[in-house]
């Protein structure tokens, strides 16, 4: 998951400080205000082997964290054993493949 996060900072650095502001500044209205944001990081993260791979492998626990999200807007730390799961699952994704089909020739 480091090794995302380190890629999505590098690629999506503007998109997700935009994205986390919004968020931060609308805490009770945050999905609706911020939704085009979150499309401009998401846009921006998919197109990356690393978070490809992660969405890929850990699909059913991100799926499971949005549809908390939506069912809990006004409380979204509700969330929380979701995003551990989701997390722990993207730690456990096996990257070594990408290594050799991603490295520049």
């Amino acid at each position: 998951m480091q090794a995302a996060m380190e890629i999505s900072a590098k690629y999506c650095y503007k998109e997700l400080e935009t994205y986390g502001s919004c968020v931060a500044s609308n805490p009770t209205s945050w999905q609706h205000k911020c939704h085009d944001l979150k499309t401009k990081v998401s846009q921006c993260t998919s197109s990356h082997p690393v978070i490809q791979k992660i969405k890929e492998d850990c699909s059913t626990e991100f799926g499971k964290f949005e549809q908390c999200l939506k069912e809990n807007q006004s409380t979204p730390t509700t969330c929380a054993a979701h995003v551990t799961r989701f997390l722990g699952c993207a730690d456990s994704v096996d990257l070594s493949t990408l290594a050799s089909d991603s490295a520049p020739e």
